[in-house]
């Protein structure tokens, strides 16, 4: 706690944020150094804390955010000042999107400066700019003050519906000194962080009511479901009951992939057909159509568990809304439950089967092809061949047509290993949640990119190679943004605008780095390369050339982008 470059019984602010750091079991900083927070990542890493630097504060944002997810302690995530500050605010809105504990500290100007608007260095008022994208936003203007505010985005983070929080420190607050004694008595240590949120019983009763009259039950289960953690009183729940079950993509894994009460392979007629509905930790916004018509029956009646009240309701009438932890939910149905109380008919299974066993065949036969090049399903193919023994492994997954073909063919056996772009859709997550995933597990991880995607945050296979992850990229290398075939139709030399560089030699960038690169060209050469660079633990990116006819625009979600008639000029 005292400063050793001095005599007198006097530390400052970076001493504390270290201190209140440590109190509070944050072991591990995500970010970029430079003004005014170079010597709070020197401090930071002397003191034991585990400092990672990013080339770029948006893929430490998003190391953070995904750190958060898998341990249920928020993330942290260190930027410099107004720019970089700006950087990490889009993994920090993101991070509050999707539900994940993150704080986001950043240093910042003179207040007295900005406040003027007098031309401070980075001048920039980063707690009110951060407002509307955190769940909750604090600046510490006083160096006693540190410890409680950091508290505060402690419990702001992971309490209730967790978030991104922002948490401001002027260079000027961290440079300040105090005594020793009266720092030591401003350190907080966060109590019961996230206290349990019971459902009210008669909420359960009514639930499980409206439950045993259906005779197309269905559950969803969200991320939040997979966040929650309460892995065997879920499975508990759905084998009791019979009931079939559709994975979100983030809490693929909870129960098995080849589970026999999946619906995964039949997603599309269990949706428009099921009577009643059951959401755990999973909202109606637009990847499940919003509960309307007609990717869901008008009819159907849907049960809610969910922590945030304000969540029911939001686009479809719930009729039996229960509000808790999932946890704590999940748990006071099992115990309400009677045994036979709830069972699935058996001919709404059988119907599920049917279809189920249709797509599948289906699927079979496009992941049995072996075109030249490969499209997507033939390279995802040989990547889950690959991981089909490995289920301790995270998938890391972004893309368009990469992403939404491989939530379909790699099949997850564990839950929160399949980590992809979550809510908003948004790209640029892959490398931050690669090196997010591997700091906090030390497992292996293999993140399969779009080509695109992967240009968001590349560089930082720079720091996966500077820290030694067992990290395998895989870049599915089409030419373009959804494909590579499109053309300029001004007749000019630029490329079309969604078109990308087919030959670019992307194994090259991470031997640069000292790590291992490969070049796949058939799905035997993929295999062969992700078996090997597992094999070796060391840092490794397989280019695997895709047809540039392969891939529809957009991929699965072409009605969000609405298309012009009009392709050239007349």
């Amino acid at each position: 706690m005292e400063n050793k470059t001095s005599s007198t019984s006097i530390t400052n602010g970076f001493h504390l944020v270290v201190d209140a750091m440590k109190l509070n079991g944050l072991d591990t900083i995500y970010g970029v150094a430079g003004i005014p927070v170079t010597d709070l990542t020197r401090l930071a890493q002397a003191e034991g804390i585990r400092y990672i630097g990013f080339h770029h504060e948006q893929s430490a944002g998003n190391a953070a955010a995904i750190s958060g997810y898998l341990t249920q302690k928020p993330g942290t995530c260190l930027t410099v000042s107004a720019p970089g500050f700006l950087n990490g605010m889009v993994a920090l809105a993101n991070s509050t999107t999707n539900g994940f504990p993150m704080i986001q500290i950043s240093g910042s100007s003179d207040r007295a400066l900005v406040d003027l608007q007098q031309g401070e260095y980075e001048e920039l008022d980063q707690m009110n700019a951060a407002k509307p994208y955190a769940k909750a936003a604090y600046r510490v203007d006083r160096v006693e003050d540190i410890s409680i505010g950091l508290a505060r985005a402690i419990r702001a983070a992971v309490s209730g519906r967790p978030g991104g929080v922002y948490l401001d420190f002027p260079g000027d607050v961290l440079a300040a000194t105090l005594d020793t004694e009266t720092a030591a008595r401003s350190l907080v240590r966060v109590v019961d962080a996230i206290p349990r949120q019971l459902p009210a019983p008669e909420s359960v009763k009514r639930a499980i009511e409206v439950l045993a009259k259906a005779e197309r039950p269905l559950i969803i289960l969200g991320k939040g479901a997979a966040y929650a953690q309460a892995d065997a009183d879920i499975r508990a729940f759905i084998e009791k009951t019979g009931i079939p079950f559709q994975p979100m993509s983030m809490a693929k894994g909870l129960l098995p992939d080849d589970h026999p009460q999946s619906t995964a392979a039949a997603r599309s007629y269990a949706l428009a057909q099921a009577d009643v509905v059951v959401l755990i930790g999973a909202r109606l916004n637009w990847l499940l159509g919003h509960g309307k018509s007609p990717q869901w029956s008008p009819a159907a009646q849907f049960v809610q568990l969910d922590i945030e009240a304000t969540e029911i309701d939001s686009n479809r009438a719930i009729a039996a809304p229960v509000v808790g932890d999932i946890a704590s939910s999940v748990s006071a149905l099992l115990a309400m439950l009677k045994p036979g109380q709830i069972r699935a008919p058996s001919a709404w299974l059988d119907q599920l089967a049917q279809h189920k066993q249709r797509n599948q065949e289906r699927m079979a036969s496009r992941l049995a092809a072996n075109p030249d090049p490969m499209d997507f399903y033939s390279a995802l193919g040989a990547i889950n061949g690959v991981l089909a023994d490995k289920p301790e492994i995270y998938v890391v997954n972004e893309g368009a047509n990469t992403l939404d073909i491989g939530r379909n063919v790699i099949d997850m056996r564990m839950p929160r290993k399949r980590l992809d772009s979550g809510t908003w859709g948004v790209m640029g997550i892959g490398m931050g949640y690669a090196i997010g995933a591997a700091v906090v597990s030390g497992k292996p991880v293999v993140a399969i990119e779009g080509d695109s995607a992967f240009g968001f945050s590349g560089m930082e296979i720079g720091t996966i190679c500077r820290y030694h992850l067992p990290i395998v990229t895989v870049v599915f290398n089409n030419g373009g943004i959804y494909r590579g075939d499109d053309v300029n139709h001004s007749g000019g030399t630029d490329p079309a605008p969604t078109v990308l560089m087919k030959d670019a030699c992307y194994e090259k960038l991470i031997e640069a780095f000292g790590g291992d690169g490969y070049y796949a060209a058939d799905p035997q050469d993929l295999a062969k390369a992700l078996t090997d660079a597992l094999a070796s633990g060391k840092p490794a990116l397989i280019n695997c050339p895709i047809d540039p006819t392969a891939g529809t625009e957009s991929g699965h979600i072409s009605n969000l982008n609405p298309q012009s008639n009009i392709t050239e000029k007349k």
